[in-house]
């Protein structure tokens, strides 16, 4: 797994587009994918992947969805996840299904950035539960 490569997954292109230029900019390698079945994809395809950034809602998979098959299929993947609207439910899910952390939209740039910086490590992820 490369330490510098982040796959955003959201269904909003603008926000999606917007989020690859900044990674890009502070010198990860990104690539996007509109929907969490598309993410499982990807990560099959590419193993190089340490970091996703999904958003919770989206169609055809939530960002939820896509943590729980990462954490069944025992990925060493680490999930950041983005939300204008969550419930305590799913904050409380995310985090028993081992999110990196949750950005509440909007978020500051400056906020997934630091997130990312932590994960882009050459030390390993440690995945919970």
């Amino acid at each position: 797994m490369s330490a510098r490569k982040v796959l955003v997954v959201d269904d909003d292109q603008e926000s999606r587009s917007l989020l690859c230029e900044v990674l890009a900019a502070n010198g990860y390698t990104v690539d996007s994918v509109g929907d969490g079945l598309a993410a499982r994809e990807v990560l099959t395809r590419d193993q190089d992947f340490r970091i996703v950034v999904a958003d919770l809602r989206m169609p055809k998979e939530t960002g939820l969805e896509l943590l729980r098959h990462l954490r069944q299929q025992k990925s060493k993947h680490a999930l950041i996840l983005m939300s204008s609207f969550i419930t305590a439910t799913e904050r409380k899910m995310a985090k028993e299904l081992g999110a990196y952390t949750l950005l509440d939209k909007p978020f500051r740039l400056s906020d997934l950035l630091q997130a990312v910086g932590e994960l882009a490590t050459d030390s390993p992820i440690s995945i919970s539960p």
